[in-house]
């Protein structure tokens, strides 16, 4: 089966991830406590809100979530996603906020980060993942 430009981006955030301290599982196989920070790939949401590319868990809590898309696509344009997804955790879930505060739209090559704590909450470019201790 060829590599797709979504699958080539998710290669690329995994690795970025990885890179950034964090612990990359499916959620066949999630284990929120495996570290101290942990993405689930394909996270499904609560019922409307579809699947997360990646739920991020920070000492066993939600914290925030990533949008994938294929290089070249404009990441602004997806920053209403990762509002849902951030809307959408699902009740059993444990999350300290919400809507959970931190949302990243990437392609593995570009990513912007949107902190919700911030008074003035807009997309950002960023240079990498913040580690999970940040």
């Amino acid at each position: 089966m060829p590599i797709t430009p979504e699958d080539l981006a998710r290669k690329n955030i995994d690795h970025l991830l990885t890179w950034a301290g964090w612990i990359i599982q499916d959620r066949d196989a999630a284990n929120i406590t495996a570290g101290r920070g942990v993405a689930i790939r394909e996270f499904p949401m609560k019922k409307g809100h579809g699947d997360a590319d990646y739920l991020l868990f920070v000492d066993g809590a939600a914290a925030g979530v990533i949008e994938a898309k294929r290089e070249g696509e404009t990441l602004t344009g997806v920053e209403i996603q990762t509002a849902k997804y951030s809307e959408g955790v699902p009740n059993g879930i444990p999350a300290p906020r919400r809507p959970l505060p931190f949302l990243y739209q990437s392609t593995g090559v570009e990513t912007r980060f949107t902190s919700l704590l911030d008074p003035d909450a807009r997309s950002r470019p960023v240079f990498a993942f913040h580690r999970p201790e940040t």
